[in-house]
């Protein structure tokens, strides 16, 4: 009797089992246990077996994932590798170029594009653009150098050419050292590691140059006038620009004119922005993409009919007064725009930062290399006031009645440079195109 009994309670199990498979939990088994008389059997197999088998499907399905994940991600590196691949080919043909330009990107704030280099998921990528713009740096200072044998010709005196000598050689090795590591980079040598080496040697060496090549254009600088002087940003990057010592008042009303020249395409960059506390965008001058140049006031925008990426100099202006946002734009001495309603009766806020090439995010910061400005820039001065159409064109003409800015006057005192970028000397009128 107990074992029929035994065996009708299994029976029993296996009923309650099969009414459960609408739960599909894999391959099944039973488990026959023994239950008191009056209990529910159906419920005590559940609890038996059910926990198990739930565990175990689990199990299953985590296995099953994580085997997914190891194929993206298999999948993943062979995309970066392939990324790689095309980097190199690019900065190879880049550096025997000479010459580059990163593209900027497509908006007024994107993200930060990492400190030193334009942001890559591939490591190696990272290290062949790195060394591009060793290369186009090393460029850079080959041309200083050619500036400075001139110079030196006139004012002859050996410590100076023995100098000049010694720093030529150094761009020598430099120039040895990068090509190296890119022939390194191509045949797939050298891990992160020896990247990073690699990087901080030649940087410090190129940082050293910078050093000593200011010393020598020291004698350039003590004897021209104040204002006769040029900024240059060679290379599109988010650590390379100009302060301006002085910060802005508040203005209800203003004039910027200055000197460009650049060939940067499809964008020139952002010859200049100020930043206020608690507004990033409180004047700046940008042009990016394939987009019109434009003017933002208090995050505001109005597009500008500049056309000046031609490589050629160009003198432009801008004024602006609060009342009813009216503003006007001149190239070259000639009104080409003018519009309203662009922040009106918004004053402009003091106690900001001045920046030139750069784009700020933040107050004094928060550079991003694609918003960056290419190129040569002189003669930058604001006014509190709306100039007249005539004083506008005494400027672009370099008249003797032209005007200094009452605000913000070009002098080379009030210029600090940083990252890379230089100071030429320059005349406007005399030296455009």
């Amino acid at each position: 009797m107990p074992a029929a009994r035994a065996a009708r309670t299994c029976a029993l199990l296996a009923l309650c089992l099969l009414g459960g498979a609408a739960q599909d939990f894999g391959p099944t088994r039973f488990i026959c246990t023994s239950v008191p008389a009056d209990a529910d059997m159906c419920g005590a197999a559940v609890a038996a077996g059910g926990a198990e088998e739930l565990r175990g499907s689990v199990l299953q399905l985590r296995e099953t994932v994580l085997q997914q994940k190891e194929t993206i991600l298999s999948q993943k590196e062979t995309i970066r590798e392939l990324t790689a691949k095309l980097g190199r080919c690019e900065s190879q043909s880049t550096l025997d170029a000479g010459a580059g330009e990163a593209r900027p990107g497509g908006g007024r704030k994107q993200p930060a594009a990492g400190k030193h280099t334009l942001g890559d998921p591939s490591r190696t990528t990272q290290a062949a653009e790195t060394l591009s713009q060793l290369g186009q740096t090393l460029q850079s200072l080959k041309t200083r150098l050619e500036n400075l044998e001139q110079y030196s010709r006139l004012n002859s005196s050996s410590q100076t050419n023995s100098l000049k000598d010694l720093l030529q050689s150094k761009i020598d090795d430099l120039e040895r050292q990068v090509l190296s590591r890119v022939n390194s980079l191509e045949e797939g040598k050298g891990g992160p590691k020896n990247d990073t080496e690699e990087r901080a040697k030649i940087e410090s060496a190129l940082t050293s140059l910078h050093q000593r090549i200011s010393e020598l254009e020291k004698g350039q600088k003590d004897s021209r006038p104040g204002d006769k002087f040029q900024l240059a940003f060679p290379l599109r990057t988010n650590y390379m620009y100009a302060k301006v010592k002085r910060s802005l008042p508040e203005m209800y009303a203003f004039t910027v004119c200055m000197w460009l020249k650049s060939s940067a395409a499809p964008g020139v960059g952002t010859p200049f922005s100020y930043a206020a506390p608690g507004q990033a965008n409180e004047l700046v001058l940008i042009g990016w993409g394939s987009n019109p140049m434009e003017l933002l006031i208090n995050d505001k925008v109005a597009k500008l009919p500049f056309v000046i990426n031609d490589g050629k100099w160009h003198h432009i202006c801008v004024t602006w007064t609060t009342r009813d946002g009216v503003w006007e734009a001149y190239q070259d001495g000639t009104q080409g725009g003018n519009g309203e309603n662009l922040a009106p009766y918004h004053p402009i806020k003091p106690q900001g930062v001045l920046v030139l090439g750069q784009e700020q995010d933040t107050l004094g910061g928060g550079f991003d290399a694609t918003q960056a400005f290419v190129g040569e820039l002189a003669h930058f001065n604001i006014w509190d006031r709306k100039l007249t159409p005539g004083e506008v064109y005494n400027l672009a003409t370099c008249s003797s009645k032209a005007l200094a800015g009452n605000v913000i006057a070009w002098a080379e005192p009030h210029i600090e440079i940083f990252g890379g970028a230089t100071k030429w000397t320059f005349e406007a009128c005399r030296q455009v195109n």
